[in-house]
């Protein structure tokens, strides 16, 4: 492990010589994924992009882009840009970006399934805000809004989430 690691624990996430809360997906750890099985994959996943919306806070990092009103993030298996992130309109099935909460504020992406998705094998495992202690997500890892933008400065270029 390196000390840019996301690691997450049972107990919470190390990161940077601390241990922050988390929250993971609500079918738990699995080392099978699949799309709309609400679950966490198990492995070690690059971070490879960051988005926010910048009409809510200000830019975290030089590398984060911007979240626009039309931007998707296609799950729809039948869709040949599935787990892609896009522009609406769309005609598949897809997640908005752009939230009226704040989870999606500020995002991680990782690298499950992603560049070259195999479809079926999920979509879109996030580092995101999450909605409340103990309140699970549907696959992603999330954390309080003051925990997360203390990790994002840090993150590194060769940072990586290690789910176990």
């Amino acid at each position: 492990m390196k000390a840019s690691d996301l690691v997450v624990t049972p107990s919470g996430v190390r990161f940077m010589g601390r241990r922050f809360p988390r929250t993971i997906g609500r079918g738990g750890l699995t080392d099978r994924k699949a799309e709309g099985d609400m679950a966490t994959p198990r492995g070690v996943h690059r971070i490879v992009g960051m988005l926010y919306r910048p009409d809510r806070i200000a830019k975290p990092a030089d590398w984060a882009l911007p979240i626009g009103p039309s931007d998707l993030w296609s799950d729809d298996v039948r869709d040949e840009d599935y787990n892609m992130m896009l522009r609406a309109p769309h005609a598949f099935s897809h997640e908005h970006l752009r939230r009226a909460d704040p989870m999606y504020d500020l995002i991680l992406i990782t690298d499950w399934n992603w560049p070259y998705a195999v479809k079926g094998r999920g979509s879109a495992i996030f580092i995101h805000q999450w909605r409340g202690k103990g309140r699970p997500t549907a696959g992603c890892v999330a954390f309080r809004r003051d925990h997360l933008q203390w990790i994002v400065p840090r993150i590194r270029p060769d940072s990586r989430l290690v789910i176990a």
